[in-house]
């Protein structure tokens, strides 16, 4: 008990519980008088601290220091310990740059979302098939509903595919209002930043090695490789995106997920904005090293599971199928 607020709960306490006078208390205790009947005098600094974020978001790279001094042109005087204080409540810190050139994302701290397609959250998971070929799965995962938008597998894929696929996903639900990633070459690429111009979607990068920022598609990414990918073989690369297209379903409508008591995702997604796509199924097809997933699959479609065009396939990009070239994804 050695604070000044300290100090006055107990005198308070023994006021209230033992009778006794502020006098006594305070002689008792050590306490103050002048201190014990003070009262808070502070301000309303609500228009300043808005009026600090917008500047701290005009002008990136200036901190405590500068900030001030347009403050100050604008008729606001402030003492500057006071200023310091509301800088830091704020989170405003200045991130000293290290290493190669990187997109930047906002310094003002992100909130969880209130509702579906507020927020996605965007990460890469890589993985082999069985003749030592790697592969990489873009996911993206919905921040409120925790319901995974897409399960991408290719050898490769860089800016241009991500912003395609992001396309085909906005196709079924419309657009969200921010997207979350890492620092990512492909993420940071001229195609991404122009995709998120164009779109008008808010893109926010997290600091470079703290993967807890985006910890719900890191934690999607820990049930992905737990429960699926360390138990699977994958044959083909047609293979692999049949059994995450499964697994996709299977999490979404099946899984129940503690987060949201027990419930699947699906039940809480937000209804779709246009006429979707038709569901991804798969056939039971050769190759196939994990037959729990694919029991379901009888349809009679091919080795890929496209039972129809999706968005993706009615893209500028994906119409080779019309033309008489083989199916699959084309990139």
């Amino acid at each position: 008990m050695v604070t000044p607020g300290a100090r006055r709960q107990a005198v308070l306490h023994l006021r209230a519980d033992h009778a006794v006078s502020e006098r006594r208390a305070c002689l008792v205790l050590g306490a103050d008088r002048a201190s014990v009947r003070y009262c808070r005098r502070r301000g309303d600094d609500t228009v300043v601290r808005a009026r600090l974020r917008a500047l701290a978001a005009e002008r990136r790279r200036f901190g405590y220091r500068r900030l001030p001094l347009l403050l100050g042109r604008e008729g606001v005087r402030m003492n500057h310990k006071k200023l310091r204080r509301l800088y830091a409540e704020e989170g405003l810190q200045v991130r000293r740059r290290v290493g190669r050139k990187r997109a930047a994302g906002p310094r003002v701290p992100l909130c969880l979302p209130e509702g579906p397609n507020q927020r996605w959250s965007l990460d890469f998971v890589s993985d082999t098939l069985t003749d030592g070929r790697r592969l990489r799965i873009l996911v993206v995962v919905d921040d409120f509903s925790r319901e995974c938008l897409c399960l991408v597998a290719d050898t490769s894929l860089p800016g241009k595919r991500v912003a395609r696929e992001l396309d085909a996903i906005i196709a079924r639900r419309g657009a969200p209002g921010l997207v979350v990633s890492d620092n990512g070459p492909e993420l940071t690429s001229i195609a991404i930043l122009t995709w998120s111009q164009e779109r008008q979607v808010g893109w926010h990068y997290i600091e470079p090695g703290k993967p807890q920022q985006n910890a719900f598609v890191e934690s999607f990414n820990g049930r992905l490789r737990d429960e699926f990918l360390n138990e699977t073989l994958f044959l083909t690369l047609a293979r692999a995106r049949v059994e995450l297209a499964l697994w996709q379903k299977d999490y979404n409508e099946v899984r129940p997920h503690s987060a949201l008591g027990g419930q699947p995702p699906a039940s809480f997604s937000v209804p779709p904005c246009s006429p979707p796509s038709r569901t991804l199924r798969a056939a039971q097809g050769r190759g196939g090293l994990r037959p729990s997933l694919t029991a379901a699959a009888h349809d009679g479609l091919d080795d890929e599971g496209r039972d129809g065009k999706t968005a993706l396939d009615r893209t500028e990009k994906h119409r080779h199928d019309e033309r008489g070239g083989n199916p699959g994804l084309y990139f």
